[in-house]
């Protein structure tokens, strides 16, 4: 059952992606956060204090979303077909698909009319640096980079969890990398608080990440882009990010289009030297962010059909 639920999940997502008016389980996730977040703060004065309230922050946001996940499907499948459609809606918010495509194309779209203070607004709604002072390279470069990056997060991690463990570890995965992407900073407010929140995500994607770099080698060569270089440049490079996994997609992604990621980007005024991922065989153009994507949609039918495959013989 779970296996045909994935499918849905993933068909429900290639045709209406994460509209803005849909109740997103992840927006309920953020309000845990913040809310526990802030309790945590009012009881913890020291950094210590921050730190055990970091893993108790995870404890409480990863355990309450499996289980209120696990006791939706339970509940359903007491309905008929209630069970699969259950699994199905929960999996489909798990993934991200059309959502990064749609988020990258924006900006794919405004850099086209050549409004670059556009350009950057509507990138910082995807990306963490500061998006100020970039010119039109530096923000194709951040759009592959989020697309790659993502497409592990958003879409071979939570694939390869429902395909272990149903909707509720596909939606425990999302609360993991939720904490990551709310409170996993390193920067004075979070690096004791998010400490533990950020290291866990790094566990969590770290069998993801290094997949990937097959499953994208293969969606790379169903497009006719190198697909050899997709690999190599991701197992050359695969420590040249100050993150343990996201140089594996950057990577195969360089590789794959033959161009130059990774540099120094600015965060929260901070600059933050970041080696170089990829051959600069040729400069990024502003046609590598529709490539990027179509790498991300080939990646994401690939995962589908390994990832059934192992199920079937598991």
């Amino acid at each position: 059952m779970n296996i045909v639920s994935i499918y849905i999940g993933y068909i429900i997502d290639l045709i209406i992606g994460d509209p803005y008016s849909f109740p997103h389980p992840v927006r309920y996730i953020g309000k845990l956060i913040k809310v526990t977040e802030n309790k945590i703060r009012n009881i913890a004065k020291t950094d210590k204090g921050l730190k055990i309230g970091g893993f108790v922050l995870w404890t409480i946001t990863v355990g309450l979303t499996y289980l209120v996940t696990y006791m939706i499907v339970k509940l359903f499948s007491f309905i008929p077909g209630g069970y699969i459609i259950a699994n199905s809606v929960l999996i489909y918010t798990t993934l991200a698909t059309k959502c990064l495509k749609d988020e990258a194309i924006k900006i794919y779209n405004v850099l086209k009319t050549g409004d670059i203070e556009k350009s950057r607004t509507q990138l910082s709604y995807i990306v963490g640096r500061d998006t100020t002072d970039l010119d039109e390279g530096e923000i194709i470069r951040a759009t592959v980079e989020t697309v790659a990056e993502n497409t592990v997060d958003g879409i071979i991690a939570p694939m390869f969890y429902a395909f272990i463990g149903g909707a509720p570890l596909a939606m425990a995965y999302k609360a993991i990398n939720t904490l990551d992407s709310t409170v996993g900073y390193k920067n004075e407010k979070y690096k004791d608080l998010g400490f533990a929140s950020a290291k866990i995500d790094d566990v969590a994607n770290y069998i993801p990440a290094r997949i990937a770099v097959l499953l994208m080698s293969i969606g790379s060569l169903l497009l006719g882009y190198d697909y050899k270089k997709a690999s190599q440049i991701a197992v050359r490079d695969r420590k040249n990010h100050k993150s343990p996994n996201c140089a594996y997609p950057e990577g195969a992604v360089a590789g794959a289009l033959g161009v130059q990621l990774g540099g120094t980007n600015i965060y929260f005024g901070q600059a933050v030297y970041k080696p170089t991922i990829g051959d600069k065989i040729r400069e990024i153009e502003i046609e590598d962010i529709v490539k990027t994507n179509k790498i991300m949609y080939a990646t994401s039918l690939t995962s589908m059909v390994i990832f059934t495959a192992l199920f079937i013989l598991i």
